[in-house]
């Protein structure tokens, strides 16, 4: 009898795994459009360090159409309105931002869990957004060979919700995924990326930038008091490091940039060094009767050019802009669900074999120690022609397929209502 009073069970038309910028994003949309979801998230907060941090325009486009941008700049973060890196001892311009049709024209550096703190908000302003902390999905509910919602194990006992549909936004290592048994491609990745973060000092300057040395990558992003540094390693090869000891790391560090010196005694020990496993794949099917996987549960992103967090919150638009008025009407079909795939697949395609074609062609040659001669021709020709720079300020910024939030969701919102 106490087990069965430790469970409880509640009903929505949609119940999302994840609490990341894809899960709380559709959340937030669904239930601004009228449909009753529940959203979990493991943790009991978002406070996670060195997740992606990087707002992209094609984002803050999205929160322009919601009515939602100039409160959500008022965040505490800064500005990146273009990109470059030194390669060897010459500097490269690689992309400009300020000309992008959108409404913000810079990327945003902010720490992402000030971002899901601010859509959480907003989600909570509709009465249909059920966020759940500290709940743990660890069963998927199927009847009839339809998935018909989940399990998560949570402080207070089991939660068993059922729903019209189960969404996947879970991350790269997708508890989701794996339980729905979808087939995952691996696209292979050559590096590791470790992050840390050291003190930012007046006479630093303002730019974001990459260091790129023979078997080595060096990138620092201003988060204004520090730097948010990350050191490009090859894959599996963050042991041998260790090995080394510290005191060569920060030798490292500082031979890629000596100004560097008297600080990075701040990384005190390896707890002060964090490892991202890179992997880059992609689910064949992203969906199964009942369940759909978004985000990186969908497709994991290499971290070259930031874009995983903004490729997640397009896939959110998309998937709330064609499921949404499905859900609110009981309808929900695979087909619904394969229409999302097939939006959101050719610019997760596209992104990736860019990314792939970068590691394999750029990455694995500088971390092999070939030597940089001179600058490659595309990047000289940035440097020569600036206005070239608007074609990668345009992928990485706004990608291959920006959405925008569908007007009849935002029409409906209004009618109901609901906060604009």
């Amino acid at each position: 009898m106490a087990d069965a009073q430790r469970q409880r069970t509640i009903t929505v038309e949609c119940a999302v795994a994840g609490g990341g910028p894809a899960g709380v994003m559709l959340g937030f949309l669904l239930a601004r459009a009228g449909v009753k979801v529940a959203v979990l998230e493991k943790h009991e907060d978002f406070f996670r360090d060195f997740r992606g941090d990087t707002i992209h325009p094609s984002t803050l486009q999205v929160m322009h159409d919601l009515g939602l941008l100039e409160a959500f700049l008022k965040l505490p973060h800064q500005k990146v309105e273009r990109l470059g890196a030194e390669i060897g001892d010459q500097m490269v311009q690689i992309a400009d931002f300020s000309h992008l049709p959108t409404a913000a024209k810079f990327i945003a550096l902010m720490p992402q869990w000030d971002f899901l703190d601010f859509l959480a908000a907003q989600g909570k302003r509709y009465p249909g957004f059920d966020l759940h902390m500290a709940a743990d999905v660890d069963e998927l509910i199927t009847e009839g060979g339809k998935v018909a919602g989940l399990k998560a194990a949570t402080h207070h006992g089991d939660l068993e919700i059922r729903a019209a549909l189960v969404v996947g936004a879970d991350g790269r290592h997708s508890t989701v995924r794996s339980l729905a048994r979808l087939p995952v491609e691996n696209l292979g990745a050559p590096m590791d990326v470790l992050w840390m973060r050291l003190s930012r000092r007046p006479e630093d300057g303002e730019e974001t930038l990459g260091r790129i040395e023979p078997g080595r990558v060096f990138i620092m992003i201003n988060r204004g008091d520090y730097w948010q540094c990350a050191f490009v390693i090859p894959k599996g090869g963050f042991n041998e490091l260790k090995r080394k000891g510290l005191e060569k790391f920060r030798l490292a560090i500082v031979a890629l940039k000596p100004s560097l010196s008297s600080r990075v005694h701040e990384l005190s020990s390896w707890d002060d060094v964090k490892l991202l496993s890179v992997r880059v794949d992609r689910l064949e099917t992203w969906h199964r009767p009942g369940l759909l996987c978004i985000g990186d549960a969908a497709h994991a992103m290499s971290p070259i050019g930031g874009v995983g967090v903004n490729l997640a919150v397009q896939d959110a638009v998309a998937a709330a802009n064609i499921l949404a008025e499905p859900l609110r009407e009981g309808r929900v079909t695979e087909e619904d669900l394969a229409r999302v795939q097939k939006r959101r697949a050719l610019p997760v395609k596209l992104t990736q074999r860019l990314q792939v074609f970068l590691q394999d062609r750029v990455i694995s040659n500088v971390l092999a120690g070939t030597e940089i001669e001179s600058i490659p021709f595309p990047l000289s020709m940035l440097n020569a022609y600036p206005v070239l720079r608007r074609i990668p300020g345009r992928i990485i910024g706004l990608g291959f397929r920006p959405e925008h939030v569908a007007l009849a969701e935002i029409a409906l919102s209004k009618a109901a209502g609901g906060p604009s």
